[in-house]
């Protein structure tokens, strides 16, 4: 089956009703420059939101989930563009946000520049950006003496952005309803923001900026603001997709028609035809609790019609994985995903105590230790403190990675112990050796390697297992950077939950996670599945749900 195409992220869509505005470099000043004020550096701290306000009605963005519009697009007049003022830490978080903006222009005050300016020292994921930014501004100038006019934002490729970027090239004044210290960077943006808006009366001026606080004070001071959306994936993330599908009740009565059904290397495949087949998608899992129980997954589909291929029974003890059970739906469909050659990418979500870690390591050891089908397993993981930083850990790459690595360990533990006896009724330890000196033990933590994400540019993993845990905390740029790796033979399975992001600048709807799981959805060598029900214990089930 040919692969489908990946959904286009298409720049930010903004939903202000057009109005008459007036062009900005023609428009008189309301009021006389004062003197300059002395510039001084925030630091990268202020991009740091983790709940989401609401961003006014008047200039909202529309996400970035809507389909590319086949036909060519045309520049507005510069009076029917709205101004964006963008603040530091929008291009901190996303260099490209320069272009994501379509037919609205930018403008940028003098304090960004010095910002990025004193940023882009350094090799941190913060000063590669302010790097970048600066880059495409760079770029965007090319020969050009005179830049009084704005710069035309689509001279290097980006089709979609229509607009014209605008540097502050003179002094700005406006006297603020409130008093707020003048050498504070937020307060000489919002100076900014609030000249322009009285500048420029018949033109929309919104502020665009990641840190909530900088956002309330402008509204505060009856300034718009928004939010940066066009990192989101989803709107909300109760849309995000599960992987699962239950079926209607009426789902044999309108699909039991010209059913066809074959058998391949122990599989059962149905071709079934009905008005409900439009809706699967390829990977998706099925499930028919009645007097006809189905359980399988969609293998194709193609207009009215799709294949279902049945399922291995992962929770009978007879397809154990390396001694572990499915003890749920969700469960067996995960396994079902781990377990299948042809799926290259599987992605696991779920709260904590549903057996992601569990499953993926008893996947990979089964497929490394007994079918042979990989040489190695790696792991790992972004290296976000949940409390303060305990600073410098010493040793290697692997032993500064340990301390991160305590579910790695648990999860060996139980695994350990479902080979001599099962998960569900585990041997006394009285009769075993003491697990942490045991042989095989050794053997299997011979080919597990722990490995740091900050050393995985450039490399190429052939033929290997790659575990991603607390895949939350990544950036989607990350997540590329990792999946990208992927080289002939190696299967990638990501593991977290949205709900437990500790990266202070990624919510539920711009993590790396949720990224792919959105545009990986339909592939057919990817899957995934929620994982719903806690099996770690009752009192973590309670905890989940009651604290």
């Amino acid at each position: 089956m040919p692969l489908p195409k990946l959904p286009t992220r298409m720049g930010t869509l903004l939903s202000i009703p057009d109005q008459d505005l007036a062009v900005l470099e023609d428009s008189p000043a309301s009021a006389p420059p004062p003197k300059a004020i002395p510039a001084t550096a925030k630091t990268p701290s202020r991009s740091e939101p983790r709940v989401e306000t609401e961003a006014p009605a008047a200039a909202a963005q529309v996400s970035p989930k809507r389909k590319a519009s086949t036909a060519k697009r045309t520049r507005l007049p510069v009076a029917k563009r709205k101004l964006f003022v963008l603040d530091t830490n929008v291009l901190l978080h996303d260099p490209t946000s320069l272009f994501k903006f379509e037919n609205h222009d930018i403008f940028l005050p003098m304090v960004v520049l010095e910002e990025l300016d004193h940023l882009k020292k350094g090799m941190s994921e913060v000063a590669r950006n302010a790097r970048q930014a600066s880059r495409f501004m760079d770029h965007l100038v090319g020969g050009q003496t005179s830049i009084d006019k704005g710069l035309p934002l689509d001279t290097l490729g980006h089709q979609d952005a229509l607009g014209d970027l605008h540097f502050q090239h003179n002094a700005l004044h406006a006297k603020l309803p409130v008093e707020l210290p003048e050498g504070k960077a937020d307060n000489r943006i919002l100076q900014v923001v609030h000249a322009l808006q009285a500048q420029h009366k018949s033109r929309e001026v919104a502020l665009v900026s990641k840190d909530i606080n900088m956002r309330l004070k402008a509204l505060s001071l009856g300034l718009h603001a928004e939010d940066y959306f066009n990192d989101h994936v989803i709107d909300d993330s109760d849309l995000l997709y599960e992987g699962v599908m239950p079926l209607p009740a009426n789902f044999w009565a309108k699909h039991d028609k010209d059913i066809e059904s074959w058998q391949q290397q122990g599989t059962t495949y149905y071709r079934i035809k009905g008005p409900l087949c439009g809706d699967f998608i390829v990977n998706e899992f099925v499930y028919f609790e009645g007097e006809m129980p189905l359980y399988a997954q969609v293998k194709e589909v193609s207009g009215k019609s799709a294949v279902l291929a049945t399922l291995r029974d992962h929770s009978h003890a007879k397809n154990s994985v390396w001694g572990v059970t499915a003890r749920n739906r969700e469960q067996n469909f995960a396994l079902n995903l781990l377990m299948n050659p042809e799926c290259d990418f599987v992605s696991l979500l779920g709260q904590a105590g549903t057996g992601k870690t569990l499953l993926a390591l008893a996947a990979g050891l089964a497929q490394t230790f007994e079918t042979k089908r990989y040489n190695e397993i790696i792991i790992t993981r972004a290296t976000v403190p949940v409390g303060d930083d305990i600073g410098f850990l010493p040793g290697t790459e692997e032993e500064k990675m340990l301390p991160w690595m305590g579910a790695l360990e648990d999860n060996l533990e139980v695994l350990h112990a479902g080979q001599t006896g099962s998960l569900n009724n585990p041997p006394s330890n009285a009769g075993n050796q003491e697990w942490s000196k045991s042989p095989t033990l050794d053997l299997i933590r011979s080919r597990i390697k722990v490995k740091s994400l900050n050393f995985m540019r450039g490399r190429t993993f052939q033929n290997k297992f790659l575990i991603i845990d607390e895949a939350q905390n990544l950036t989607p740029k990350q997540m590329k950077t990792l999946v990208t790796r992927a080289g002939p033979g190696t299967k990638i399975v990501c593991l977290g939950n949205i709900a437990q992001i500790d990266t202070p600048y990624l919510t539920e709807a711009s993590s790396g996670l949720t990224y792919v799981v959105d545009r990986f959805k339909g592939w057919p060598h990817a899957g995934h599945i929620t994982l719903q029900r806690g099996e770690r214990s009752r009192l973590a089930d309670y905890a989940s749900e009651a604290l």
